[in-house]
């Protein structure tokens, strides 16, 4: 096969936008493709300074698979369909490929991993099952759930046999044990992930082209037969046999956001400024039903100004939380949901994240936020009481307490249970101030096992297949912290397989 010419698109070496969020306002869907590309070229990392895309001039009329979006869903489907034996093409509105995937900082959870076992962490599928649903509040899909749960850890093998190594374990909120994987030296996952992919996509000879906005799914006789585009302004139509949309949640649509959650306006988003739920309204077109659509999960901790979110790695490596007065008011490693509900309650409606420079070492995205300016750092804990206006007495008693519970691994005061195998005695000392902030839409397309989209009454839309954020009740009503990549990855995979195996009975 004929390598594909490649264009590559210099991003700069700046995570600058990477872990903060667009305008709260959302982006627009008629955006120009110029205009996307001045907004977004800063959405890059050191670790990839450079990406190459496909040359416009080489999008063809027709592929097997047509792939819209280039999240890790995306390119997980595509390289399924891709190794059984199909020719997909990835289309991705932004100019560069990643899009939430880019932003995410904590992990990938996965249950009975050669990782854990290595590491003497005993979990299991149904532990994994329990503790999601438990997060979901009973209310996940369940067939979709035990599927998500049953395929983790081949997952974390197939990424591993890419070259995309997530060894590095700790705890997450609503996770009974360690359970989510990181890169190896504990960096953000998102960046590491969407590097490794592309570069698999690369390795593969699979054709990924960005500033190609997919305006439609087309449909004949009950079966989809390709989309419709935008490309250079012009309108192109490209066949596929099969359709596979991956183009995440509409955490940057504003008008959606209000329509579902009007009790959200205005709160800031940590989203892509590409997720505006394209795929799901194209999908709705098509008959396509939707689920879950007003559960949007709000993240605890981030910052408020640019929208930054901090990873749940923070708490998971042992931080607390305290409020205005230096006190701790609330268990850290909840669910997301009731974290972030105790916050709010709080009457200065924010927090502070406080950690030490021990912390700091194991958790490397803490540099990466000393970089953007948000850490607040006190040699000693009275110094770094003073420069958040604290009682440095309370703060002090707090540390004193939280330091004993450790010790005793007793949290009498919160019932915290994980995460609590460091203290903080290490100086120098942090602050992060932080309150809550849309994170995760859990609503969106319905879809069943195989990734197929399904209709209002449970038939399929022949040819059609969806997953990651674009689809919806694999998290029931609260998705715990982990679960994202996890979905992107293990969805993303069935609905390349999947599609495939349609695409080959196709005549």
């Amino acid at each position: 096969m004929k390598r594909n010419k490649l264009k590559t698109v210099f991003v700069g070496l700046t995570m600058t936008l990477l872990m903060s969020a667009c305008a709260s306002d959302g982006a627009s869907t008629k955006e120009s493709s110029t205009a996307k590309s001045t907004e977004s070229s800063v959405e890059a990392t050191s670790a990839a300074s450079a990406q190459e895309y496909t040359d416009p001039s080489e999008l063809k009329d027709e592929y097997d698979v047509v792939i819209v979006g280039a999240g890790g869903a995306g390119m997980a489907a595509a390289l399924s369909a891709k190794d059984a034996g199909m020719n997909p093409v990835i289309l991705e509105k932004m100019p560069i490929a990643g899009g939430n995937t880019l932003k995410s900082s904590g992990g990938m959870n996965a249950s009975e991993t050669k990782f854990q076992k290595e590491q003497g962490i005993e979990d299991s599928n149904q532990l994994f099952f329990d503790d999601t649903l438990k997060g979901g509040k009973g209310t996940n899909d369940q067939d979709l759930l035990h599927y998500l749960v049953d395929n983790s850890s081949d997952a974390i093998d197939w990424l591993d046999s890419m070259g995309i190594t997530l060894d590095n374990i700790s705890f997450s909120g609503g996770a009974s044990v360690k359970r989510i994987h990181r890169p190896h030296d504990g960096a953000a996952v998102g960046t590491y992930l969407v590097d490794g992919l592309v570069r698999n996509v690369h390795e593969k000879e699979i054709p990924l082209f960005v500033n190609v906005d997919v305006k439609k799914i087309n449909e004949k006789d009950g079966q989809v037969t390709g989309v419709t585009a935008e490309i250079d302004g012009k309108e192109k139509t490209i066949s596929g046999k099969a359709v596979v949309v991956t183009t995440g949640g509409y955490g940057s649509n504003k008008e959606m956001i209000e329509e579902y959650r009007p009790d959200l306006k205005g709160y800031v988003s940590t989203n892509s400024e590409g997720s505006t739920g394209d795929g799901i309204k194209m999908i709705e077109s098509l008959g396509g039903a939707v689920v879950d659509m007003d559960q949007i999960q709000v993240h605890p901790t981030v910052v408020q100004k640019t929208g930054m979110l901090i990873s749940e790695t923070v708490r998971g490596e042992g931080s607390i939380l305290v409020n205005q007065q230096g006190e701790r008011f609330y268990n850290e490693l909840e669910t997301r949901d009731n974290v972030s509900a105790a916050i709010t309650a709080l009457p200065e409606h924010y927090a502070y994240l406080v950690f030490d420079s021990a912390l700091a070492e194991r958790a490397k995205q803490v540099d990466f936020y000393k970089e953007q300016g948000v850490v607040i750092e006190g040699e000693t804990i009275e110094e770094l009481a003073g420069k958040i206006d604290v009682d440095a007495k309370t703060l002090e008693s707090t540390l004193t307490t939280w330091n004993k519970a450790v010790k005793d691994q007793s949290d009498t005061a919160f019932k915290r249970e994980t995460a609590m195998d460091y203290d903080l005695t290490k100086g120098p000392f942090y602050a992060i101030q932080i309150a809550p902030g849309i994170h995760h839409t859990m609503g969106g397309v319905k879809i069943n096992t195989d990734t197929q989209v399904e209709k209002e009454d449970g038939s399929t839309i022949k040819g059609l297949y969806a997953a990651g954020e674009v689809t919806g009740g694999i998290h029931g009503q609260n998705r715990i912290g982990g679960n994202a990549v996890a979905d992107i990855i293990i969805f993303g995979r069935q609905a390349g397989a999947q599609s495939a195996k349609f695409a080959s009975e196709v005549k």
